[in-house]
């Protein structure tokens, strides 16, 4: 299908909340930025057949030690006749977030959001690569925060003391690596389907402005197998500042 339109409104983020995560050793988050990877959100639909393209790109951006890539499923293509299960309320209501920041008319699948502040369909690649190097840029020459740590063991998440940054929230995801999903119905009835790094869990954890914090993620509500991606972004889903990742391990 070609893609699709559908005017934009303003939907509240994820319900606070607590993540758990287990592994066998701390993962180093060093930033500040360009070092960092740049966030790539891919928002897309198993039921529309526009986004397998932006899907497969997305699985080779996953690849990169430059980005992290999440692949971030909206259920407003449910009616055509396949129920996304991967996509919620929570998940949708980023974009249409987004939508508002980024002065969108309206949202649409695809869609690749480049650490919070560009928007592109995400099917041509040579297009895709001269995003990220300019989200890169950008990012390398403000100030920025530094996730000093991701511990796994003791599920902490640390940010020093951090001068000129802007008012921020603290994102708490949980990623799943890959799904292989049969779809029997709508616009891609017949494929097969693989997506990377599938946002499962998304909550706003706390705010941030810019004072040493160190925050205590809650066990037992992270996916099993799940990741844990930590976004700094702008306050109203402004600019993603700084991300780090932590993939488990082990699994208790």
């Amino acid at each position: 299908m070609t893609t699709r339109r559908q005017f934009a409104r303003f939907a509240a983020g994820a319900a606070l909340g607590g993540l758990g995560l287990s592994s066998q050793r701390a993962v180093q988050a060093a930033l500040p930025l360009p070092n960092a990877p740049v966030v790539v959100e891919l928002f897309t639909s198993q039921g529309c057949s526009s986004c397998p393209p932006a899907d497969r790109l997305l699985g080779e951006l996953s690849r990169r030690p430059d980005v992290i890539a999440l692949s971030v499923h909206v259920d407003y293509w449910d009616y055509i006749g396949w129920k996304d299960r991967f996509a919620t309320a929570a998940t949708t209501a980023r974009q249409h977030a987004y939508a508002q920041a980024l002065k969108q008319r309206y949202v649409y699948t695809p869609e690749m959001v480049f650490n919070g502040a560009a928007h592109d369909p995400g099917t041509n690649a040579g297009r895709v690569e001269k995003l990220l190097k300019q989200a890169a840029e950008k990012a390398g020459a403000r100030s920025n925060p530094v996730l000093s740590a991701l511990s796994g063991g003791r599920d902490l998440i640390e940010l020093p003391k951090t001068a000129g940054v802007p008012p921020c929230d603290i994102w708490l995801l949980g990623v799943d690596p890959r799904h292989v999903t049969p779809v029997g119905r709508g616009e891609n009835r017949g494929a097969t389907l693989t997506n990377f790094n599938v946002v499962r869990t998304i909550e706003k954890l706390a705010a941030w402005n810019g004072e040493a914090t160190r925050l205590i993620v809650a066990a037992g509500k992270l996916p099993p197998g799940a990741a844990m991606v930590v976004l700094v972004q702008g306050v109203n889903h402004g600019p993603i500042l700084g991300a780090a990742r932590l993939d488990r391990l082990a699994t208790n």
